[in-house]
């Protein structure tokens, strides 16, 4: 069984008395562990797609199966533990609240955990995720003291506090330079090999693209393409 089977998959938005298409019948089986890039120019369904299988979304049809389970069907308290404790989220900009810390930014998913543990497990277990992802002397900084490759990477440990089993980044490198993009990819190959979290990454550059184990072209929201 895989991990997540999208079935018939429709998001139709209604715009004066123009329907347009977000995802258009998609069907996509994603296994435990996979690397899946989705690559697309802007307003091709790349980011309706994840945000509905990442519970963000409704559909207007289908199904998403998480290990046999629809989410669709879950209600708003289904969707907010499925999106706490098996979905970490990962947008275009770091988005990191700047009166924060590092440490206290990758705290925060742990905040709205219904299964909270004692505040001392939790600084340690910030601590080691930002270890993880190779900046855990920066657990003090502010972002505004982290250069952009920092920022991403305490997004990406803020991702990884509640031990999620996917891992969606929309656009996570959009506005880095090619090195720090560079560092970025190696960084999420690296948490998929070692960590087994499967990893869906949006992306416009179809060099980033590449660099994922499959990748998924999309057009006015249909798959277009399914490279191996």
């Amino acid at each position: 069984m895989s991990q997540i089977e999208i079935i018939k998959l429709n998001k139709f938005y209604t715009v004066g008395d123009t329907i347009i298409p977000g995802v258009n019948e998609v069907s996509l089986n994603i296994e435990q562990g996979e690397f899946l890039s989705v690559v697309g120019h802007s307003g091709s369904g790349k980011t309706t797609l994840v945000s509905i299988v990442g519970g963000i979304l409704r559909p207007t049809s289908g199904q998403v199966l998480y290990n046999g389970c629809d989410i669709c069907e879950l209600d708003d308290n289904g969707l907010s533990e499925y999106r706490n404790k098996k979905i970490g989220f990962m947008f275009q900009f770091a988005s990191l609240l700047p009166i924060l810390t590092a440490t206290e930014n990758v705290l925060l998913p742990a905040l709205f955990s219904p299964d909270q543990q004692q505040a001392k497990d939790n600084a340690e277990k910030a601590q080691r995720c930002l270890e993880l992802v190779g900046i855990g002397e920066k657990g003090l900084a502010y972002p505004s003291q982290l250069s952009g490759g920092q920022q991403r990477r305490v997004a990406i440990a803020r991702a990884l506090m509640n031990d999620p089993e996917i891992i969606l980044a929309d656009e996570p490198t959009g506005d880095l330079d090619e090195d720090t993009e560079r560092e970025i990819m190696e960084l999420f190959s690296r948490i998929n090999e070692e960590q087994k979290v499967t990893i869906i990454f949006i992306t416009h550059n179809l060099e980033l693209a590449r660099q994922a184990k499959k990748q998924i072209r999309m057009h006015q929201g249909i798959v277009e393409e399914l490279a191996l």
